[in-house]
């Protein structure tokens, strides 16, 4: 596995030389997508991205839980949690960078 984590930066910089914005515009942009994204996930709406994924917020209901240590109960309160599911296509194209 490798360590490397993709950041906002290393974004714009690929839009920067791909599209050939200037770099204020380039992060400028990626900053508009992010945040358009986390816009429509706040209001409950899906992301979805062709050949991607789909992000989605999914409602958790409460329940009891129990605190591994001690087994004691806790009760673990409603919830909105961010999921997201990979297009068949990434998936296969992550499957296929497991083969090299």
């Amino acid at each position: 596995m490798v360590d490397k984590t993709l950041t906002r930066m290393d974004l714009s910089e690929a839009v920067f030389r791909e599209v050939g914005l200037s770099r204020n515009e380039s992060a400028g942009l990626v900053e508009t997508v992010l945040d358009e994204m986390s816009d429509a996930l706040v209001r409950g709406e899906q992301v979805k991205i062709s050949s991607f994924g789909t992000f989605s917020v999914r409602e958790k209901a409460a329940r009891e839980g129990r605190n591994p240590k001690t087994g004691e109960a806790a009760a673990i309160p409603p919830r909105r949690v961010l999921t997201f599911r990979p297009s068949h296509l990434m998936k296969a194209r992550v499957a296929d960078g497991n083969k090299s």
